[in-house]
């Protein structure tokens, strides 16, 4: 654990705290992919997940256990109802009750139950697409975001078209552990034993002390995900009966703008983290909304992930000090999505 877990002083921030556009145009020049994979290209950084890297992702499994790194789809969940966003919800269509009385119409004694989901598909964890978010006006490899994402859903980079790639080295950088204290009351909770506070700005320098003090190196092609611990003290707010306590949208640890040019420099190929936004909120400039989304996702080409629950992930790899693995985590192939669920799974 790091000394003194401090918020970043604004003289260590490089950028016009007052002048976001100019910012976000300066880092998006920086970082951009736009071509590098060819002109029809539809899935931006993932194409690093070659092969061979998935391969030898494979041989990182020795104990064959298997950890879901989803959160519950339920209706007890974090949304409010912002721009739409609302909890899943389950009705059941067929029951117990129904095949007992003999209302089904089945013949034989037979009966069954079946159940029906309503939910938008970025309520809980969830990937980010590429036709997710748009840089004044342009979408993913320089397209006009109009002729990307219509009425009729992304025509051109759906999440569709990510179903069988996203699965190779998972990196846990547990940075929660390593650079936050433990919080009061964390003791009884799975895996939160270092959390940091919201509005925490997560920079370079934290991403490279907690790789050199878990001792693992971020590869090309990783799948990178980063816990702050935001979840686990969440999750201790809904079971002291005082809510989600603004998790979605609200103020967040998270990462800060200035790490665009690190994940560019290491060819991540996806990022995921255990907070509703991936990004430090309040966001680091005075007027401003997910400006890393801005950057990240239109210019890299970058998959990003959120609502992950990283806890129990956490606790496993600090157990043997094994913070690579195996990650098995393909989204939910809905047409045209530009975003979608998954119930990622950890092989270790």
């Amino acid at each position: 654990m790091l000394d003194e877990p401090t918020l970043a002083r604004p003289d260590e921030f490089p950028y016009d705290r007052s002048d976001p556009a100019g910012a976000i145009a300066q880092v998006a020049e920086q970082v951009r992919n736009w071509g590098r994979w060819g002109e029809d290209d539809r899935v931006g950084t993932l194409n690093l997940i070659t092969p061979e890297r998935r391969a030898a992702a494979a041989g990182l499994v020795r104990t064959g256990e298997s950890i879901s790194l989803s959160m519950s789809f339920d209706m007890d969940g974090p949304q409010t109802g912002w721009r739409r966003r609302t909890n899943p919800v389950h009705t059941m269509l067929d029951t117990g009750t129904d095949a007992v009385t003999g209302i089904q119409g089945f013949p034989h004694g037979i009966g069954g139950a079946d159940d029906v989901i309503a939910m938008p598909l970025q309520c809980a964890t969830q990937w980010d697409g590429l036709g997710h978010i748009f840089d004044r006006g342009m979408a993913w490899n320089g397209r006009p975001a109009e002729s990307v994402v219509t009425s009729l859903g992304d025509l051109v980079t759906g999440i569709e078209h990510t179903a069988d790639l996203i699965a190779g080295r998972g990196v846990l950088l547990d940075v929660g552990r390593v650079v936050g204290e433990a919080a009061e009351g964390a003791e009884g909770a799975e895996g939160a034993v270092g959390e940091l506070p919201d509005a925490f700005a997560i920079t370079p320098a934290h991403l490279e002390a907690t790789a050199k003090a878990q001792g693992v190196e971020i590869q090309p092609g990783d799948l990178l995900l980063v816990r702050t611990g935001q979840m686990a003290r969440a999750r201790r707010s809904v079971a002291a009966g005082q809510g989600w306590s603004g998790y979605a949208g609200g103020a967040a640890p998270g990462l800060s703008f200035t790490t665009a040019g690190w994940l560019h420099a290491h060819d991540v190929a996806a990022v995921a983290t255990d907070t509703w936004g991936f990004e430090v909120r309040p966001n680091e400039f005075d007027e401003a909304f997910q400006p890393l989304h801005q950057v990240c996702i239109p210019n890299m080409g970058l998959t990003i992930g959120e609502m992950w629950d990283l806890d129990a992930l956490s606790a496993a790899c600090a157990a043997d000090g094994r913070w690579e693995f195996l990650l098995v985590a393909g989204a939910l192939r809905v047409t045209g999505a530009v975003g979608a669920p998954l119930n990622p799974i950890a092989l270790r």
